[in-house]
């Protein structure tokens, strides 16, 4: 807090006991305050069922596996109503949850949809809640099996200017919520996508030997059986002529490929047809989670072939399961010499297959061999056919295994995966925005490390500031609406009480790098680097008060006593509203439209007359007053002031003349944060750099004057530049 320098020591040793007090009273108050759960069963007793489905008359018991509740329709369940919060996360802008009821019905469909509460500040920025609720309940209809198969991308997003954030998450937590909710329930066939791990495990402990005939018999070993015959007819049916003319010679019941699989790496069926050294054998060749698949092969054609010799691959056969493919290398194969069941027909190729532990394959589950049988149609060139061999481990092999409970919310990896995807969706949008800002940030960087130089022509440095600010009210404040607020703050203070995450502040690209950037300049130039260059308000309030100075609009200085003694009524205001926040953040957020940003910057003045008079009464005082809001009232301000204190260099040049006598720096400070005795207020400044102007001005600082004339002295200095060093009106419309 900033304490006036006409305080005595003792008294703002005072001040400050007394402060200490009240402020670890709030935090104790805030750290007491009980957390409220928003729960489905909150909601449900003020909600119209009739919202939610045509018809409906009630609503049933909420159910104990999945929060979610029947919509009833004389007593029929026509529909399931839900809490978006319960399964996913809604963080919005103002870091807490944006709770959405929707109801879900057989076919995946939403049938109806309501924002029952939020703490975003959308209404403080003038956007009516009723175009919330209507947007929301556009939603109605949204069919979720289009948007299983598209990823989420099925729909249109319809986007209300200023409030991208929190419309960008209504919409992925209802699209989201929605699917784990069909997908629990299972409606319109979406519950074969949930991932709730195997339903049947294999049973280790039965290792019974049984011969062949009862393998075959009851499903233990598959078989794909091919003759001459059908082989033709297949490259026939293929459509290419020139396989149909090299048709395979021989019979058409000869026997082109009769290939059998097992799953051997189950005890049971592995000790059956390898026998108990090669079962053994094999099971210290397989790592843990590995399986072992026989292959066993007779006939014309070869599953294997000879491709393998030479490089290694199995290129005539493959392991498919769902999404999963696996083809073999020779590392991953052993041959066999026999099968151990002795009424086990003979074959020509023996041989096991390793499935590797990290492609997610699931034993328990069905899958399919798939063979590419080829056939040469020229010198080099071969055409292809496949084949599949279904397999299905019996379930006498199998123990069954409690079904996973439907998970309420995403575990933590997938719901920070989401999030992710959603932030990182938004920062993709805006890219063209997000390097624009960047260049603006890296040349008003430069303009701060080099300000010597970029001061030395002081008419040039004018309209380069003029330009500047209008970008920045322009480019920042009416076309990407990246106004910052003390709301930012408010919300960021909420956040570290009920659990800091970056997803919220990471939704709004812009004001994120801002504020970033702010926390760099704070160490190195306090808070002047965003005041005096990148808020947009303060941008439109320098740009109008410069355009009434060229029409002659009388400008006002306050006395120096009544000046100081106004500084404080910021810091003032912005303690207000923190207390507040830790009580009610939605009074917070109430009490903070003191700040007339959105109205003049984000709603460009498109706003109910009391909040557009409220705005234009501080932009006329700062017609008299050069950034009137800036200096007495702004709580963000004064908020980056406090921190502002820990920066580690003085940057602005001074002369030990200034202030005593010399006052040509204090007089024309646009904001009068220089002291009568030539100190710079840190916590006032906004880094406009004029006194670094002034600092260099031949016409009008005596220190830069009095050295011409000793060097004129010595002839070191034209007269023509001396007499060009006379005391003169300022340059470029700043302060006569």
């Amino acid at each position: 807090m900033s304490i006036p320098r006409s305080l005595t020591n003792g008294a703002r040793h005072g001040l400050a006991t007394v402060l200490r007090p009240i402020l670890g009273l709030l935090l104790a108050l805030f750290a007491a305050l009980p957390l409220q759960a928003d729960t489905l069963a909150s909601f449900l007793p003020d909600l119209d069922p009739a919202l939610f489905a045509e018809g409906a008359d009630g609503f049933g018991p909420i159910r104990n596996d999945v929060p979610v509740a029947p919509v009833l329709r004389g007593g029929e369940t026509i529909a399931w109503a839900f809490l978006t919060s319960d399964f996913v996360g809604t963080t919005g802008y103002s870091g807490k949850p944006i709770h959405v009821v929707a109801a879900i019905d057989d076919d995946a469909v939403l049938t109806g949809v309501e924002l029952v509460a939020h703490s975003e500040p959308i209404v403080l920025i003038g956007i009516p809640n009723a175009r919330m609720v209507e947007l929301t309940e556009g939603y109605a209809g949204l069919d979720l099996k289009a948007e299983a198969a598209t990823g989420g991308g099925a729909h249109d997003l319809d986007i209300i200017s200023g409030a991208t954030v929190t419309i960008m998450v209504i919409d992925d937590s209802l699209v989201r919520a929605g699917l784990k909710v069909a997908r629990a329930l299972g409606l319109g066939g979406l519950a074969q996508n949930v991932a709730q791990g195997p339903k049947r495990e294999i049973d280790l402990a039965r290792t019974d030997i049984a011969d062949w005939a009862t393998l075959s018999g009851d499903g233990s070993i598959r078989r794909l059986t091919l003759d001459v015959g059908q082989i033709n007819a297949a490259f026939e049916a293929s459509g290419d002529d020139r396989a149909a003319k090299r048709p395979e010679k021989g019979a058409p019941d000869d026997t082109y490929i009769d290939m059998h699989a097992a799953l051997v790496s189950v005890p049971s069926i592995g000790r059956s047809l390898l026998g108990d050294e090669e079962y053994r054998n094999l099971t210290g060749w397989l790592g843990e989670g590995e399986q072992a698949l026989l292959l066993l092969g007779r006939g014309k054609y070869s599953f294997k072939g000879s491709g393998y010799v030479r490089g290694g691959l199995f290129d005539r056969i493959q392991l498919i399961q769902g999404d999963t493919a696996v083809r073999w290398t020779d590392k991953q194969h052993k041959r066999l010499r026999q099968v151990a069941a002795p009424d086990a027909p003979s074959f020509t190729e023996l041989d096991i297959f390793k499935i590797p532990a990290d492609i997610g394959f699931d034993p328990t589950a069905p899958f399919r061999v798939q063979l590419l049988a080829q056939r040469a149609v020229g010198a080099v060139e071969k055409t292809f056919l496949t084949f599949d061999l279904g397999y299905k481990l019996p379930e006498s092999y199998l123990l069954p295994v409690a079904a996973a409970a439907p998970p309420l919310v995403d575990d933590p990896a997938d719901e920070a995966a989401a999030k992710a995807a959603l932030w990182q969706r938004i920062w993709r949008d805006r890219v063209v925005e997000i390097a624009a800002l960047g260049v603006m940030l890296m040349v008003l960087t430069g303009v701060f490390f080099f300000q010597f130089q970029a001061t030395a022509n002081a008419r040039l440095f004018y309209w380069f500031r003029m330009g500047f600010l209008t970008v920045t009210l322009v480019f920042i404040g009416w076309y990407a609406n990246a106004q910052l607020s003390v709301v930012n703050l408010l919300a960021l203070a909420g956040s570290l009480r009920t659990g800091f995450t970056w997803d919220a502040f990471l939704m709004d690209p812009l004001v994120f790098i801002q504020w970033f950037a702010i926390a760099a300049a704070l160490l190195f130039w306090g808070r002047g680097a965003y005041c005096g260059w990148l808020c947009p308000f303060g941008a439109l309030q320098e740009i109008t008060n410069q355009i009434a100075r060229a029409l002659k609009v009388p400008q006002w200085e306050l006395p120096w006593g009544l000046h100081e003694r106004l500084w404080p009524i910021k810091y003032m205001i912005f303690l207000g509203l923190f207390g507040t926040s830790l009580v009610s953040m939605t009074m917070a957020e109430q009490l903070a439209e003191v700040e007339p940003f959105k109205t003049a910057i984000i709603l460009k003045f498109v706003r109910d007359w009391p909040f557009v008079v409220f705005a234009l009464l501080l932009i006329v005082a700062g017609l008299f007053v050069e950034r009137f809001y800036c200096r007495y009232l702004c709580p963000l301000g004064g908020a980056l002031a406090i921190p502002a204190r820990i920066r580690m260099f003085d940057w602005l040049k001074r002369y030990k003349e200034c202030g005593s006598p010399c006052q040509t720096c204090a007089n024309e400070c646009p904001v009068q944060a220089i002291h009568p005795t030539g100190e710079i207020n840190p916590n006032e400044c906004v880094n406009c750099l004029h006194c670094q102007v002034l600092y260099q001005s031949e016409a009008k600082c005596p220190v830069v004057i009095r050295q011409l004339k000793r060097r004129a002295a010595v002839g070191k200095v034209t007269p023509d530049r001396l007499r060009k060093a006379q005391p003169q009106t300022a340059t470029g419309g700043t302060k006569p």
